[in-house]
Parts: structure tokens; sequence; C-alpha cells
């Protein structure tokens, strides 16, 4: 077994995520302790709360806390991964559990960075829209003609080879998706969000970022981690620029899962609040691949039987 690890992104969250796991499992209670120690509130009422749990705020440290909680509970029984890749925030899961940040560090920037982004996205509310089709060439057409007559409509998330997420100003997303729609695209999807994440509209983020980490010092990778952003395995000294870049920069999630089955990849199993990642997964990778998820009591145990019985 080849694992290649996912790490839920924002959008994963649920009411009451992780729960069961809180009360049953000792390492996944402290490392959400030591989370709430560090944000000064409590992550174990959070969850609970409809009205915080999906603000960028809270929800960001929260599925943070909860990755790697899960990956802390493992312990020994989650061997070394080939790779590992995180939807956006999920990034910061990522580089956590393979030793890029201690876990006191990766909460307190994430802390940061989710009040930055709820910020600007109050301040700069925007729209996403996810479009389905196979010629995501012509949506990224559309929306470049678009741009050039001064609308602020961009590609977002590349999802799948047939799902790409765009996001703006929601005038202008309303206005691409006419436009895509009279260009043969059949299915559009409004996604529930207030900011039109990985955009130029939260470029006021990404400068608070950029100071944020700048005196940040991180530590060796201990296998690779795919980056959002260049569609690569990121490299300790690009750190503070990529994570920068990522706020506004599309995601490139189809083009690293690939990359990753060429690493050799053979089993997927995402960690996090949400089957989101391995659902993607299974219409970009060969059927061949396997799928898992751990977001509950119920599916960390089976997958902890599993690896305990795999051979690695």
């Amino acid at each position: 077994m080849k694992i290649g690890l996912l790490f839920s992104g924002q959008g994963a969250q649920q009411v009451g995520m992780g729960s069961d796991l809180y009360e049953a499992l000792p390492v996944y209670r402290e490392t959400i302790d030591q989370a709430s120690a560090i944000l000064g509130y409590d992550l174990a009422t959070v969850v609970q709360d409809e009205a915080k749990i999906f603000q960028t705020q809270f929800a960001q440290p929260a599925i943070l806390a909860m990755s790697v909680a899960i990956a802390n509970a493992l312990g020994e029984r989650l061997p070394q991964p080939v790779a590992s890749l995180g939807l956006s925030l999920g990034e910061y899961s990522a580089l956590t559990v393979a030793g890029a940040f201690s876990f006191e560090q990766a909460v307190a920037i994430i802390k940061d960075r989710g009040a930055y982004m709820q910020a600007v996205g109050d301040k700069n509310p925007g729209k996403m829209v996810a479009v389905m089709g196979d010629d995501q060439q012509l949506v990224v057409d559309v929306l470049t003609a678009m741009q050039a007559d001064g609308k602020h409509v961009y590609p977002a998330n590349f999802n799948t080879f047939s799902q790409l997420v765009i996001g703006g100003i929601a005038n202008d997303v309303d206005e691409a998706v006419v436009k895509l729609t009279d260009a043969g695209i059949k299915r559009t999807v409004e996604l529930p969000v207030t900011g039109a994440f990985h955009t130029p509209l939260l470029k006021d983020a990404a400068s608070q970022l950029a100071t944020r980490l700048a005196d940040e010092a991180f530590n060796s990778l201990q296998y690779s981690v795919y980056s959002n952003t260049t569609a690569k395995p990121f490299e300790v000294n690009q750190l503070h620029d990529i994570l920068t870049k990522q706020i506004t920069s599309p995601t490139y999630f189809a083009q690293d899962i690939e990359q990753m089955v060429a690493d050799g990849v053979d089993t997927f199993i995402e960690i996090g609040p949400s089957e989101t990642l391995v659902k993607f997964a299974k219409k970009i990778a060969p059927k061949t691949i396997k799928r898992y998820a751990i977001t509950d009591l119920a599916s960390f145990n089976e997958i902890s039987e599993l690896l305990m019985k795999a051979e690695v």
C-alpha cells in the first residue's frame, strides 16, 4: 500500500464534526484541547455552533485541528505516505503532518489567516460557481475575454478535469454564467460562500499573510507535499512565497492527483470532515486506485484496522 494523504479544505466543515472522535480518542482530544488553548476559545464548543462553524475565521482552525488530530490519533498505524496534498486550507494540515510546521505554529498562523480572509471577504464580498464540463479551456477563454473588458471574474479551482470553479464580483460571475451557458456549458452550481477565494479579490488578505509569514521559520519536509498553486511538491525555501500566492491563485488539485499517481500512490486516504477530495480523486485517478476517508469514529476505526493489516 503506497499512500497519498488528502486533507480537507474549507467548505468541508459540518456542525458537530469530530465530536465522536473527541469523546472516544484521548490523543484526538488532547490535540483539539491544545488548539483551543492557542486559539483562546473552545473548539469543541465552536464545532457545535452552526452560526460560527461556517464562518471562515472559525472554520479554518477547526478543520486544521481536526485533520491533524486524526493523524496524531492514528500514530504509528499510519505509515509514512508517498506524498500528500491538501485543498487550499488543507495544505496547512498536510504541511503540519509532514513536519514543515509545528502544530502550535500552524494553529497560530491559521487563526490569523482565517481572520484576514474573513475580514477581506466581508469587505469585498464575492461569489463562486462550479462549472461542469470537459472543455475547461472554453471557460478560461470566456473569462479572459471578460477580464479584458474590465470584469472581475476568474478561474479559481481546477477540482477535476470536468469541474472548474470560477469566482469574482457577484454581478460579473452572474454575467459569466450567462455567457458560458450561451457557449454550450450545460450545468453550473452556485457555491455557499461569501468570498471569492483564490482570486485577486483576496489580494489584501494575501498581503497581510505575507507580512505574517515573513518571520516564520519552517522545517524540512519528511515526504513530498504537493502545492495547489504550482502543481509541484513544495520546497521549504518556497513556502513563504507560495502560501502567500495561494490565497489569490487558482488551485490545481486535479493536476496534483495525476502527479501523485505518477509518483506511485495506489491508495488515497482523505483526512478531515468530509469525503469531497476522494470523490474528486475518483473522477481523476484510474479505477485501480483505492480511496478511503476518515471523517468520524466509525471510519477511523475501519481505516485503522485496514492499515494494521496492510502491507506497506
